[in-house]
């Protein structure tokens, strides 16, 4: 029998890539999500192949239920959003710090074998710094960046004192099919394709030099898959980085993106948000090393792929 893994928020974007990642993998999965983020129709090709269960990882007796008889959980229930976790602190840190908590207490006490943590490149701040590499003190501007570093903490104390095997992702700006375009929470690269698509201007939030390290989300389905059976000796207790390592402004996504859709896109440009970071750039050298990753899909081809998906989902 393969071995169980449980996915929170596998109903979600990042989640649900992950749950497909996992069936061709030859696991057995078991999602848990609220849906107040993820939604149904993101699962519904794996139906019939997965568990559900609708709980919330705040809900210790939820969690409880979701990890029993698990080897392996992909920790990816979060309130996502820089926006929101500045308009909402509260409730970005009962979910995000909260909710991480739950997760690993219930995950030693089940005796799981590994928590695998989706944190995020925020973490790093506006450091001047690049590429930004592991070992560099964190900087956190946002609400929403100190919870995901909150999280790291807390996964290396289990590791230490109750000796659970963790592992923290770093993404940078992930991006592709299913990422909700309608949130005022979305992924710039979520609204740019919708707008490109409907002859509409891309609003970009301050003068558009600003760099991401944007990574499709076949990469990090692949840092995942790896970070589930990396030697112990070298991952456990870790953070990685998982990215591209390349640095695209704003400016540069909406040229690309025109030249995938054959004209020049509208640009209006916006007052720059509280708690958005300048430049980013990952170095991915220790992915690389310990998790044997490699990026699957440039810029240019997910930016593609992304297009071609939004292009064809119903209105």
């Amino acid at each position: 029998m393969s071995e169980l893994v449980l996915v929170t928020g596998g109903a979600g974007f990042i989640g649900s890539h992950l749950v497909g990642g996992l069936l061709s993998a030859g696991y057995r999965v078991r999602v848990l999500d609220n849906f107040s983020t993820g939604h149904r129709e993101n699962l519904a090709p794996v139906l019939d192949e997965i568990e559900l269960l609708e709980g919330d990882v705040c809900d210790p007796a939820a969690v409880e239920r979701a990890v029993a008889g698990v080897t392996f959980v992909l920790h990816q229930a979060a309130l996502p959003s820089v926006p929101r976790s500045i308009k909402d602190p509260l409730l970005s840190d009962r979910t995000n710090v909260g909710g991480t908590v739950a997760v690993l207490d219930a995950a030693r006490r089940a005796r799981v074998e590994r928590v695998v943590y989706a944190s995020s490149s925020s973490v790093y701040g506006d450091s001047p710094t690049l590429p930004k590499h592991e070992d560099m003190t964190p900087q956190p501007k946002s609400p929403y960046a100190v919870s995901k570093l909150a999280g790291e903490h807390y996964l290396r104390v289990f590791y230490d004192t109750y000796g659970l095997e963790t592992v923290a992702l770093r993404y940078f700006n992930v991006f592709g099919p299913r990422q909700d375009p309608t949130s005022q929470y979305s992924g710039v690269i979520a609204r740019f394709c919708m707008a490109a698509l409907a002859g509409q201007p891309c609003t970009i939030f301050g003068d558009g030099a600003h760099t991401r390290d944007f990574t499709y989300v076949t990469n990090v389905v692949q840092a995942n898959l790896a970070a589930l059976t990396a030697p112990a000796a070298q991952a456990a207790g870790r953070v990685m980085n998982v990215a591209c390592g390349d640095q695209i402004t704003l400016l540069e996504l909406v040229a690309t993106l025109g030249d995938l859709v054959g004209r020049e896109l509208p640009v209006e440009f916006a007052a720059a948000r509280p708690g958005d970071i300048l430049h980013s750039r990952a170095d991915i050298e220790r992915a690389r090393r310990v998790l044997g990753y490699e990026t699957a899909v440039t810029f240019r081809e997910g930016l593609d792929r992304t297009l071609a998906w939004y292009e064809a989902r119903p209105a």
